[in-house]
């Protein structure tokens, strides 16, 4: 495969985790898909090796400094093992944990902190609602203070990890005359009154991820539960979003990858007119497509991740690298069983579920069109820079 050049602790870490997610992740991957539930067995394995505290403080439980580019060769790694258990983790490491490691006071990372990066706890991230996904600021949760406590009302859906969650992140308005400008972050417990978690079934694919509608009641949360400013969550959500997007680019390499070894295997070892079909050219010249697809969109990721780390810009590498990659792994996935013909139309080849899989990446942390989006806003300001420059920069 076309590689990339790695730090030693870099082939470190993707080293060690490759071991484990042929070991112990992709055997069961199949099996976990068709029971439809939370892999604590996968789980406790990634926290075991330090995953779900990757980045994390020491002194909060987590695996010690860590940029963005470890996590994500983690992130692939896993992804393409089980996608499913990828986004499990993600949800948990880069959303939740993230928003509390990076907005939450010292008494919050103190108190909440440790269990989850430790892994026992899990975290989920709650913004989206059933009025609307792509417009996050048009918030319809609402958050009113009484006597030094607010209460939430409303409602979450599509929520990973919200059954299995110990600590929710939530995403309310205070006023919504004020837009975005109006709406606080949250964190909330598991136990809170007033919550309610309705688990949601009939997934296309990553099946073995809880999906869940969280209901808000009243439910009243302390001050010292308010994460970050007042009127600032938005402005907290975005930021977060627009770093896990890199990650969702690694998850989506990582499916586009094993889409493409299944497809390699199979190529090896079918025969058609007394000859692997690997010899064909035009099973090579799709193997050939399928690979430039994985590797650019490898570089790109690492790229986004490599200038995040550098505290340089990388908003518009951020989107192109998502954007890329999930549309990739949603081609290579549909290559890999156009490739197994008949048998890939089925469960047992396993390439099904890898194309169920891929499908939801060009869906959440930002659509493909709003990818698109932001990536013509940036290419207008930047216009406007070189234009009112005179073009000096060329």
């Amino acid at each position: 495969m076309p590689g990339l050049i790695l730090s030693e602790e870099e082939q470190m870490l993707q080293s060690t985790l490759r071991d484990f997610v042929d070991n112990e992740i992709t055997p069961k991957a199949k099996e976990s898909d068709e029971k439809a539930e939370f892999q604590w067995d996968n789980w406790r394995g990634l926290a075991d090796l330090g995953l779900t505290g990757l980045g994390i403080d020491t002194k909060y439980g987590g695996s010690g400094p860590a940029g963005y580019r470890q996590v994500s060769l983690a992130a692939e790694e896993v992804a393409r093992g089980d996608a499913s258990t990828s986004v499990s983790w993600l949800a948990h490491l880069a959303l939740g944990t993230a928003c509390i490691a990076r907005f939450g006071t010292d008494e919050q990372k103190e108190r909440l902190l440790t269990p989850l990066a430790t892994g026992e706890e899990v975290a989920a991230f709650g913004l989206t609602e059933p009025s609307g996904g792509s417009d996050a600021a048009a918030l319809q949760t609402t958050a009113t203070e009484r006597d030094g406590t607010f209460f939430l009302n409303g409602s979450k859906m599509f929520i990973t990890n919200a059954s299995v969650a110990s600590t929710i992140v939530v995403f309310a308005t205070e006023d919504r005359s004020l837009g975005y400008k109006g709406v606080s972050a949250f964190v909330v417990r598991k136990d809170a009154p007033g919550l309610t978690i309705n688990p949601m079934h009939g997934k296309l694919g990553m099946r073995s991820s809880t999906t869940d509608e969280v209901v808000f009641q009243d439910t009243p949360v302390s001050s010292d539960n308010l994460l970050g400013e007042r009127g600032r969550g938005f402005n907290l959500a975005m930021e977060i979003l627009t770093q896990s997007r890199i990650i969702i680019a690694a998850q989506s390499v990582g499916i586009g990858q094993s889409a493409l070894e299944a497809a390699l295997r199979f190529a090896q070892q079918r025969e058609t007119f007394s000859k692997p079909i690997a010899q064909h050219q035009g099973i090579q010249f799709m193997l050939a497509d399928m690979a430039v697809g994985v590797h650019s969109s490898r570089v790109a990721t690492m790229n986004a991740a490599t200038l995040m780390d550098a505290g340089q810009p990388f908003l518009q590498e951020a989107s192109i690298a998502k954007l890329m990659a999930s549309e990739m792994c949603i081609d290579v996935a549909n290559k890999a069983i156009q490739i197994h013909g008949g048998a890939g139309y089925f469960q047992e080849a396993g390439v099904e579920r890898i194309f169920r899989d891929a499908r939801v990446t060009t869906i959440y942390e930002g659509t493909s069109e709003v990818q698109r989006l932001l990536i013509a806003r940036q290419l207008m300001a930047q216009w406007q820079h070189l234009f009112s420059e005179g073009f000096n920069s060329f």
